[in-house]
């Protein structure tokens, strides 16, 4: 397997976080708002995330850590040290996602995405989707969607070739005009031999 095809680099492992993480989880979730891009990025700001108390952490680290509702995972490098993370938001049919829309379908979408500069370019980016969307299958997801600003080129770029897919769909967010971009989601293995069984 190559890296483009989500194998994680040597260096680091990537897995689910676990939920007496959250100090990691919140420093890394600190340095990503630094980011001189982090307005482009993500609806949260620095100034209100630095100001959430310690006991919120704790509890978004547990809710990310188990049951299928959200997942969160790390990149976790040769010193233990957290050098990316991704987000799976998961929304039961007929119920708001993230963004406020309903659907008749249970929906999956990607937020809270960052890998540390050094690091990137070289891999961690795909392994930590390809961590997170096996999950999704896993749990029965067909399909996971994301939004990036419209001037973050980058990000654009960087998912595209991860493989996924701008629908044309533009959703006006606190931080601007957002693109839609969608992956479609392999069938897992029980669900194929479901399907082979039901053909033949």
């Amino acid at each position: 397997m190559t890296v483009e095809e989500g194998e994680a680099p040597a260096s680091c492992t990537v897995r689910r976080a676990h939920a007496e993480e959250w100090q990691s989880i919140r420093e890394l979730r600190l340095e990503a708002l630094r980011d001189p891009i982090a307005h482009l990025a993500y609806l949260e700001r620095l100034e209100d995330a630095l100001q959430r108390p310690d006991s919120y952490w704790r509890e978004q680290a547990q809710t990310a850590a188990a049951g299928t509702s959200v997942g969160k995972f790390v990149a976790v490098g040769e010193h233990a040290e957290f050098v990316g993370t991704v987000t799976a938001l998961v929304t039961a049919p007929g119920e708001p996602d993230y963004i406020g829309e309903t659907s008749a379908h249970v929906r999956a979408a990607i937020v809270g995405v960052y890998v540390r500069p050094d690091q990137r370019g070289g891999g961690v980016l795909q392994a930590l989707l390809s961590e997170t969307e096996a999950w999704l299958q896993d749990i029965g997801v067909q399909q996971v969607r994301l939004h990036v600003n419209e001037d973050n080129v980058r990000a654009q770029g960087a998912y595209r070739k991860c493989g996924y897919v701008d629908t044309g769909t533009r959703v006006e967010m606190v931080d601007g005009v957002n693109h839609e971009m969608v992956r479609e989601l392999r069938a897992t293995q029980s669900e194929r031999g479901l399907d082979e069984q039901t053909t033949a």
